[in-house]
């Protein structure tokens, strides 16, 4: 499922119109986005929770040569699944 075929489908759920609930993720997309650069996680009681992880730095290997390079110290984005969501998978 893409982007716009969740927007359908939640504004076939919600009956609001498709314009709105553009609006809706989107506002969810940026809040969730600077609450993790601000370094706070957001929960879903029952979905899961986003935040952000630190990657140290390593080495690794370029896999056309298997020559060594440094790979720099990173933030990433994390989901861990709510127990709700785990159930609900199996």
């Amino acid at each position: 499922m893409n982007k716009s075929e969740l927007i359908d489908a939640i504004a076939k759920r919600t009956e609001l119109s498709k314009a709105a609930t553009k609006k809706m993720i989107d506002a969810y997309h940026e809040i969730v986005k600077e609450e993790i650069n601000s370094g706070n996680s957001v929960g879903v009681v029952g979905f899961g929770t986003f935040s952000a992880t630190e990657r140290k730095a390593r080495t690794g290997r370029n896999p056309q040569t298997g020559a060594p390079l440094n790979i720099q110290a990173t933030r990433a984005p994390k989901f861990r699944p709510g127990k709700a969501l785990k159930d609900s998978v199996n």
